[in-house]
């Protein structure tokens, strides 16, 4: 099996999901995220605040586009989607699965934006983001998994029935 590729909204449950599913196949977990922070030795947040929305849209891009693994569960930044590039190349090379969850639970779940390195434009509320991101999840997933109301291992073994 090639690698799974989990994009969704902040507070989806991409890396929750990502850590547990890896470990049921035997696959390596990958956080794209965290491949950023690594290569640029800062926080999302501190990376967004350099750079701007747009300047840390082309890092992250940049990095995912050159992410190359085997048999690996990648969660995504919710922000990945912008990245065109980046987003064939994860449908290349693997089954891209959308975690999708209504506006009302991810709001309730996220947190503070700016501490967890969110990617959003000056003005813009999470409602607009919401509204935003949603149609590029759908474009780009291969399998789109409804998780409201799920529990973790229901999540879990959902992914993999479909894949």
């Amino acid at each position: 099996m090639r690698n799974i590729i989990l994009i969704g909204m902040p507070g989806a449950g991409k890396s929750t999901v990502g850590v547990v599913l890896a470990k049921r196949l035997g696959y390596a977990f990958v956080d794209s995220d965290l491949v950023i922070q690594e290569k640029y030795g800062r926080l999302l947040h501190d990376l967004i605040e350099e750079y701007g929305t747009e300047g840390f849209r082309e890092l992250e891009n940049e990095v995912n586009s050159g992410i190359d693994v085997q048999r690996s569960v990648i969660a995504t930044g919710g922000s990945a989607v912008y990245g065109r590039e980046a987003m064939e190349h994860f449908r290349k090379i693997g089954t891209v699965v959308y975690l999708k969850l209504p506006y009302a639970e991810i709001a309730e779940r996220v947190g503070d934006l700016n501490a967890r390195g969110v990617s959003m434009v000056p003005g813009q509320t999470l409602e607009d983001l919401y509204k935003e991101r949603t149609p590029l999840y759908e474009k780009y997933a291969h399998i789109t998994i409804n998780c409201e109301g799920k529990m973790l291992r229901e999540l879990v073994a959902e992914v993999e029935r479909k894949l």
